[in-house]
C-alpha cells in the first residue's frame, strides 16, 4: 500500500474529492465554498464538479442545515459546512429537532445521510469569546446524531469518508489548530469505522483520554512524564458518540488510573460523561479517583495573556498526572 504525508486540512479536502468522485449524490454546501473561502478546504471542487454539486449559501446556518435536510430527504448525500463552529447554535432547531429525529419518527422509511462539517473550533488564535469555543459536548446529548472528532490526517480522512457513506446524520468537528498537523495517509481508498477508539500510545501507569488538539497535548505530556518514570497510555475516542466504551475500560483496567483532558468547560462536559461511564462500568479497575483537565466555566477571553491561562495545556496534564500517580 502506497502512502503520502499530508496535513489534516489536505486530508479533509482529499476525502471530499474522493467521495464526490465515487458517489454522484454527494453535494457540498456552505458559505463562499465555491471560491474556497472556507479555509481553502473546498479548493478545486467547483471546477471539477460544477455548480450543481457545489452550492454557495447565504450566511445563515439554519438555512444551510435546512437545505441539507431537504436535499437528503430527496435522495442526495449532502455535506453542509458550518464555517465557524461557534455559529452552529443558529442551526440547533433544524439539527436537533429535525435532522436528528426524522429517521426515528418515520420508522426508518427516510434516510438522513447528512455529514455536517463543523469548522474552526478551538481557542488560542485571539478570536475571543464568539469564535473560539468547542461545542461538541452539546450534541452527544441528542439522540439520532453521531459525533466525530478526528485528531490526525489518517483519522480525519477515514472518518470523513465513513461519515459521508453513513445513512445517519453525523457532526464532523474540526479544530482550527489541527489543520497543519501532518501524518501518513494511504493513497488507496480506506475508511475509519465510526464508534471505534484508537490507542495512540501504550502505557502502564495511567490512561489519558483526549481528542482533537488536546490529544496532541496529551502525547506531549506523556513524553515528558516518561522522563520521570511515569508510563502513560493515550486513548483517542475519535468518535464521541457512539463512544467506544470498551477500549477506554480496557485501558483503565490495565493502568488503574484515568485523566480525561478536553478543551471545553468542565461542567456538563464529555469528560464528565466518560467519568460517569467508567465509575458505573469499571469502578473496580480504579486505583485512584478519576481526574479531569478542562477549561474554566467562563467565556474565552480576548486578552492573549488571559486566553493562554484559560486554555488547558501540557503542564496542566503533567501536574494532574503526578497528583494521581505519586
Amino acid at each position: 500500500m502506497s502512502e503520502k504525508i499530508i496535513n489534516v486540512g489536505e486530508a479533509i479536502h482529499d476525502a471530499l474529492v474522493e467521495e464526490m468522485r465515487r458517489d454522484p449524490s454527494v453535494v457540498i454546501l456552505g458559505e463562499s465554498i465555491q471560491r474556497a473561502a472556507s479555509f481553502g478546504i473546498t479548493r478545486g471542487l467547483l471546477t471539477e464538479f460544477g455548480y450543481n454539486r457545489v452550492w454557495d449559501t447565504p450566511i445563515a446556518e439554519n438555512a444551510i442545515a435546512g437545505l441539507a435536510l431537504g436535499a437528503a430527504l430527496t435522495g442526495l448525500r449532502p455535506v453542509p459546512i458550518i464555517m465557524i463552529g461557534d455559529f452552529l447554535p443558529y442551526a440547533m432547531e433544524i439539527i436537533c429537532n429535525e435532522i436528528a429525529k426524522y429517521r426515528y419518527m418515520f420508522g426508518g422509511n427516510f434516510k438522513v445521510p447528512i455529514t455536517i462539517r463543523v469548522g474552526a473550533q478551538g481557542a488560542g488564535a485571539g478570536l475571543a469569546a464568539q469564535h473560539s469555543q468547542c461545542l461538541e459536548a452539546w450534541f452527544i446529548h441528542v439522540p439520532g446524531l453521531k459525533v466525530v472528532y478526528a485528531s490526525t490526517p489518517y483519522d480525519a480522512k477515514g472518518l470523513l469518508k465513513a461519515s459521508i457513506r453513513d445513512d445517519n446524520p453525523v457532526l464532523f468537528f474540526e479544530h482550527k489548530f489541527l489543520g497543519s498537523i501532518t501524518g501518513t495517509v494511504p493513497t488507496e481508498d480506506y475508511t475509519v469505522p465510526i464508534g471505534v477508539a484508537d490507542v495512540k500510545r501504550e502505557g502502564e501507569d495511567l490512561t489519558i483520554v483526549a481528542w482533537a488538539f488536546m490529544m496532541h497535548k496529551a502525547l506531549n505530556a506523556a513524553t515528558e512524564l516518561e522522563k520521570e518514570g511515569i508510563s502513560v497510555e493515550v486513548v483517542d475516542p475519535r468518535t464521541l458518540y457512539p463512544m467506544d466504551k470498551e477500549t477506554i475500560l480496557q485501558s483503565v483496567k490495565k493502568t488503574g488510573r484515568l485523566i480525561i483532558a478536553e478543551e471545553a468547560p468542565k461542567t456538563g462536559s464529555i469528560g464528565a460523561e466518560i467519568s460517569a461511564m467508567v465509575n458505573e462500568e469499571g469502578f473496580d479497575y480504579l486505583d485512584a479517583p478519576i481526574m479531569r483537565v478542562a477549561a474554566p466555566h467562563t467565556p474565552i477571553p480576548y486578552s492573549a495573556a488571559l486566553e493562554k491561562l484559560w486554555i488547558p495545556n501540557v503542564e496542566d496534564i503533567i501536574n494532574m498526572a503526578k497528583k494521581i500517580v505519586t
